[in-house]
């Protein structure tokens, strides 16, 4: 704990880190903790996994003093993320009584007007915020801090006007930190217009890229569920399954099911209670395999995963860093598999181009087919499964399919991508 104590942290503080079992700060703590305490702006370079929410929060815990004012605003871009702050900063704060609320949709607004009365700082969703905000059941102008958590998420999915608008609400003489994975020129642009002579700091994921192994499997789009049936009950530990639609979770996750895999799902078309349940009982281990779009690949704390699944490509490449860091974290191996058929090729494609990314390809073993129950079947028009619902009489893990336009080669220089024809993957950098 010594060296918690030399970033300034309170003995309050320190006493709960120790009983936590913190035993000395990440690279991001270490780096913007003391900036925090000296109430200086911030521009944070973080990926999940960092360990940014102590460092955000240290300012709070010691900075502020609870008067039932909204003196913290911290927003975030999903409903878990802003639990999970709340949660943490709860806990950090035990010892000095601050009154901590998560505010987001999905839930009654009922509580949160009442409970909004007693708030010291208040974490929530920019849709939320406004709602509170047009309805005058919230006042900003007592803030002093006001953080933005995962700036570039927020902005992927739409709220960059949501978020200068509460910008707008806040006193300009306050303490504003952002993080974000990666700072784009729009995020540059807010930061200089809503931050004061800001520090930039940055530091690497907890994800150790040595124990993190990446490979992809290239398979006939009738065939695609099959393998991964395959390989789920070819590989014990806890598992997270991407796919990129909402129609694709259900889908996957109740398949999944039928074939005596214990899996369970989540998605932004759940109910929040529901969402809060699932992630509970995925953290619990009641269920190995989770199902999920991007809005459980960011933020969130979820220990213990041992396989990532890509069932479908991401569509942005930040979303496939954040998906994968989900895994070999805290020193624990990890794996990523990305299955792919005709339909991931273009995705894939953009994801290769970058070299920081050694993604292999593994042969196709033997796998038995299965049959998708009809009632849970789609088109192939969603890259889910193909147009033949039917057994292949036993050409198991065979490539019999007319497709020949994806055959991995090794070139010399740089990976080579064609819209048509070959597309040349290599196997990591060279």
């Amino acid at each position: 704990m010594e060296q918690f104590e030399k970033l300034g942290l309170s003995k309050e503080v320190l006493y709960v880190l120790k009983e936590a079992g913190f035993q000395a700060p990440s690279e991001i703590q270490e780096k913007t903790i003391p900036l925090a305490l000296a109430g200086k702006d911030i521009i944070g370079g973080s990926a999940t996994g960092s360990g940014k929410t102590l460092a955000f929060a240290s300012a709070i815990i010691e900075n502020l003093v609870p008067n039932q004012n909204i003196q913290a605003l911290i927003l975030t871009p999903t409903r878990e993320l802003a639990d999970q702050v709340a949660s943490s900063i709860k806990y950090f704060s035990k010892n000095k009584r601050l009154n901590v609320l998560a505010v987001y949709g999905g839930v009654n607004i009922g509580p949160q007007i009442r409970q909004l009365g007693r708030a010291d700082v208040v974490i929530g969703t920019p849709g939320r915020i406004l709602d509170h905000i047009n309805r005058r059941t919230m006042n900003l102008t007592n803030v002093k801090i006001l953080v933005l958590d995962e700036v570039d998420r927020m902005f992927d999915m739409g709220f960059s006007r949501d978020v200068e608008n509460i910008l707008h609400y806040c006193p300009k003489e306050r303490q504003t930190m952002m993080f974000s994975a990666t700072i784009s020129a729009d995020i540059d642009y807010l930061a200089k217009k809503h931050t004061i002579n800001a520090v930039q700091v940055s530091a690497e994921s907890q994800v150790d890229p040595k124990k993190l192994k990446q490979v992809y499997y290239d398979v006939p789009a009738e065939r695609k569920f099959s393998l991964f049936v395959h390989l789920l009950k070819k590989t014990p530990g806890m598992a997270m399954v991407f796919c990129n639609t909402r129609r694709n979770v259900d889908f996957v996750y109740k398949n999944l099911n039928r074939m005596g895999i214990n899996a369970i799902a989540i998605h932004g078309g759940l109910t929040q209670n529901n969402r809060t349940r699932i992630l509970g009982d995925f953290q619990r281990q009641n269920a190995k395999v989770l199902v999920c779009t991007d809005v459980a690949g960011r933020g969130l704390d979820i220990k213990g995963v041992t396989y990532v699944y890509n069932y479908n490509m991401p569509k942005l490449s930040n979303d496939y860093v954040h998906r994968i860091g989900r895994t070999a974290r805290a020193g624990n191996e990890g794996k990523v598999i990305n299955i792919l058929s005709s339909e991931d090729y273009p995705l894939f494609r953009k994801i290769m181009e970058d070299d920081s990314f050694e993604i292999e390809e593994e042969k196709l073993p033997e796998f038995e087919y299965v049959i998708i129950k009809p009632e849970f079947r789609k088109s192939n028009r969603g890259g889910d499964f193909g147009r033949r619902e039917f057994s292949d009489r036993g050409n198991f893990g065979r490539r019999d399919s007319p497709r020949r336009d994806f055959q991995p080669r090794r070139d010399s220089g740089r990976r080579n991508f064609s819209p048509r024809g070959n597309r040349n993957y290599s196997h990591g950098r060279r």
